[in-house]
């Protein structure tokens, strides 16, 4: 399935720190950059999270926050549903022209589990190692072919072959033990990390929702 970059990080960064209001979300998605490599702009994206809202992906509640109302989003069962399938089709579907989808993908897999996250990752390197024969025309085939042409395709398979060698690492990694995609794992965020402040708010965002349940 196609999902936008913009859809995809939103739902992702909702789902990783689930429920999250969205200035929260809009502070994570900043920390990754996402407004350089992505083109992201912030403002956008609280319009984006009221957007899925409003179709059905994510929930959307009011609480009252320190004295102030406050929007928290979840994701709704067919807004996870979306998100996973968006995730492994970001990481499988090779463009070695434009990685933005497989960049924003690769921030999620903690979403899919180790395993899925691995499979799809090998799948991935399969798809990359067959297209890297196939970016170059072969030689003198066409001898129109401006010599800087070739030379900006030659950067291309340089990209993909960066790309394939990283790729081994990864899945090396992972088959050894030293990467795994099951939650944080042994990585634990410093101190005065704002991330902090976000499991607190989580806690009490579920207290309160619970209660509204209730």
């Amino acid at each position: 399935m196609s999902v936008s970059t913009t859809r995809l990080l939103l739902l992702g960064a909702v789902g990783l720190f689930e429920p999250v209001n969205g200035y929260q979300v809009r502070r994570e998605l900043l920390s990754w950059r996402v407004d350089e490599w992505a083109s992201i702009k912030p403002g956008s994206i609280y319009h984006g999270l009221r957007t899925l809202a409003a179709r059905g992906l994510l929930l959307d509640r009011t609480l009252a926050d320190d004295g102030r109302d406050v929007v928290v989003y979840q994701l709704t069962e067919a807004g996870r549903a979306t998100l996973e399938e968006a995730i492994v089709a970001a990481i499988v579907e090779v463009n070695v022209f434009d990685r933005h989808a497989f960049q924003a993908a690769f921030g999620l897999l903690p979403m899919l589990g180790t395993e899925r996250a691995a499979q799809a990752l090998r799948t991935r390197r399969a798809g990359v190692h067959a297209k890297i024969g196939h970016i170059l025309p072969p030689a003198d085939s066409d001898p129109y072919a401006p010599p800087h042409a070739v030379r900006s395709l030659e950067l291309w398979k340089s990209f993909a072959e960066v790309e394939l060698h990283w790729l081994d690492g990864v899945l090396a990694d992972i088959d050894a033990g030293g990467l795994s995609f099951a939650g944080v794992g042994r990585w634990q965020p410093p101190a005065d990390d704002p991330g902090y402040q976000m499991v607190d708010d989580r806690a009490r965002y579920l207290t309160e929702l619970g209660r509204d349940r209730g």
